[in-house]
């Protein structure tokens, strides 16, 4: 094995450790540090999600991309080993370039030499709103530390083009939006023993909210995640305007959610979100569900049964399917997983479009869930 050497990250004056950049200061198998993208039409024909991750301490690379079309999910998935390059941020035919930090990226997926009418895309995504922090988010499961993740969300346009099933979608920045979310520090990866923690603290329930809208003049964001009995460990509202409008960020309170599920589900089919602005004037964040992405199903989120983050595959793995979500039952632990929905939201006489991620699994007092078999009537 080659000496411990300097990689070339350690040229430039960022460290925050006295360690070298190739080297993480905490041990946990758990570590991460990665990205998702979301991209969608305002019509909801098309959801694009994509992302990729790097697990410094399990030595692991991978992405993912999934296009909801229809009632059809194609998914494209690669992982290999990672390298000492943690500027070069691709792995088999999938890759993201930052061109302008915080301003502009490139995303691609080469296409299929075997199926030409595999999922494939080119697509610059531009920033319109300056990155916002999001709350610093932890989870604990006993004394156990589950969850710790410092995180930025953004919103922009795309252009470019997505290419499937013999169809070329043109994107234009008046008609298609793009919203990011990066994050990094610890998260549970497959393959791990829970032991006691996990004996001895199994939650009653959980339900979260997260959601980025872009409207023409600002962004806002939104996040709420609770307990079983409603007790809220994660919150947020926001009003975000462009980078030299010469406005600062607003706080629109604390959001309360009614959520409108389909009969026989937990599936959101519209919803409203009740915020207030610093004045305490009263405002409401409409919501109507476009179309619907689970992130357990091609996109690697547990409880995905065929891959998931952060797991070795060897070296070199790509994965492509087609996955048929025109029934429910064909994937029965999505249900337990965050489904992500591109929708067309309402402000104030304001229209604009984001994604209203929504997991609901288990008891959940407010929304008259008693256990995980429940669902709305």
């Amino acid at each position: 094995m080659p000496a411990d050497r300097p990689v070339a990250l350690d040229e430039y004056p960022i460290h925050q450790a006295p360690l070298s950049m190739k080297h993480l200061v905490s041990g946990d198998r758990n570590a991460y540090d990665r990205c998702i993208f979301h991209v969608f039409d305002h019509a909801g024909r098309a959801v694009l999600i994509l992302g990729l991750g790097v697990y410094p301490n399990a030595g692991v690379i991978d992405a993912y991309a999934t296009l909801r079309l229809g009632d059809e999910l194609l998914a494209v998935r690669a992982s290999d080993a990672l390298t000492d390059d943690r500027m070069n941020l691709s792995v088999g035919p999938l890759s993201i370039t930052v061109d302008v930090p915080l301003q502009r990226l490139t995303l691609r997926c080469a296409p299929d030499a075997d199926d030409p009418h595999g999922l494939s895309y080119d697509i610059t995504w531009t920033a319109e709103f300056p990155a916002v922090w999001e709350p610093h988010h932890i989870q604990r499961r006993g004394d156990r530390l589950m969850l710790e993740g410092r995180r930025f969300v953004q919103a922009g346009n795309v252009t470019g083009t997505i290419r499937a099933k013999g169809e070329e979608f043109t994107l234009t920045a008046g008609e298609w939006t793009g919203t990011r979310d990066r994050s990094w520090g610890v998260r549970p990866i497959p393959g791990e023993e829970g032991g006691r923690a996990a004996e001895e603290y199994r939650p009653d329930g959980f339900h979260w909210l997260w959601i980025p809208v872009r409207f023409a003049d600002r962004f806002v964001m939104v996040i709420a995640q609770e307990d079983a009995d409603g007790h809220r460990t994660l919150n947020e509202a926001v009003q975000v305007f462009p980078e030299g409008s010469g406005r600062a960020d607003v706080q629109l309170g604390w959001p309360h959610s009614e959520i409108r599920y389909r009969p026989g589900t937990r599936h959101p089919e519209s919803a409203t979100v009740h915020l207030t602005d610093p004045s305490r004037k009263p405002l409401e964040l409409g919501v109507e569900i476009l179309n619907s992405s689970p992130l357990a199903v091609g996109a690697g989120y547990p409880p995905a049964s065929d891959w998931q983050h952060g797991t070795w595959q060897g070296r070199g793995w790509s994965d492509r399917r087609v996955y048929d979500l025109s029934h429910p039952a064909a994937h029965p632990m999505a249900a337990f997983g965050v489904t992500d929905h591109s929708a067309r939201f309402t402000l104030d006489g304001r229209t604009g479009h984001g994604i209203f991620e929504h997991g609901s699994f288990g008891r959940h007092d407010p929304s008259g869930f008693a256990d995980y078999s429940s669902v709305a009537p």
